[in-house]
């Protein structure tokens, strides 16, 4: 898998949301994106999966410009926004057969992410019945139901306690030994914990894409690095 952003810019109006863009990302790597509020996270993310239209640049998925195949690049691609929109009122399962329909593939499938994800006790209940957690499980179950080879991930772990951060973090980082993973996220213990690399967005433009030593760099914590660089 390969995903490149060439020269993306997006603009709202006056409003310059993305600044001439440039990303590459292979295979099988955990990615932080980091930034602070109104940096751009969601509009890179929105653009790369086709939420949002491109205004300017190229973003190629295995080579192939997303606008020229975008059932073929989507099918490729899950992705878990930070609004999680789930049908409240729909059973776990009944909710993820409907997402196993849209993709056309096997009802074997569903047993086995929802083992993966952790949510086999609550499966039978009604989605507004689950707690938070759960239902973040639920969102992720249906973000890499069809096997994507890249997973897109806009704070996947907001609002939750922190037995369910845990819980999270480790089904992301198993996900992660075999697929590609965008996580957007304000938390850096969970940088720390499942990242390999970090792209850091302010302002519309990117200001860091290091490994994560070389975004310390004279730091002493990431904390202390994301904000010396975008204060």
């Amino acid at each position: 898998m390969s995903l490149q952003i060439i020269n993306l810019t997006k603009k709202f109006g006056e409003q310059i949301a993305l600044n001439n863009i440039n990303v590459e990302i292979n295979n099988n790597e955990i990615i932080g994106l980091l930034g602070p509020n109104g940096a751009g996270k969601s509009t890179l993310m929105k653009s790369i999966v086709g939420a949002l239209k491109i205004d300017k640049g190229e973003i190629l998925f295995d080579g192939t410009d997303v606008r020229e195949d975008e059932i073929g690049v989507k099918k490729k691609m899950g992705f878990l926004p930070e609004n999680n929109p789930l049908y409240s009122e729909m059973y776990v399962k009944e909710y993820l057969n409907f997402v196993a329909d849209l993709h056309q593939i096997s009802k074997e499938r569903i047993d086995e992410v929802i083992d993966l994800v952790g949510i086999t006790p609550e499966k039978s209940k009604k989605i507004s019945q689950l707690s938070k957690g759960y239902q973040q499980r639920v969102g992720l179950a249906q973000a890499i139901l069809h096997s994507p080879d890249l997973l897109i991930l806009d704070e996947p772990t907001n609002g939750l306690d922190p037995n369910q951060i845990i819980e999270i973090r480790n089904v992301i980082k198993q996900i992660g030994k075999e697929k590609t993973i965008i996580l957007s996220t304000h938390i850096m213990q969970e940088v720390e914990a499942l990242c390999s690399r970090v792209i850091l967005i302010h302002e519309g433009n990117i200001i860091q894409d290091s490994n994560i030593e070389e975004f310390k760099g004279k730091y002493g914590s990431l904390e202390e690095a994301f904000a010396g660089y975008t204060q």
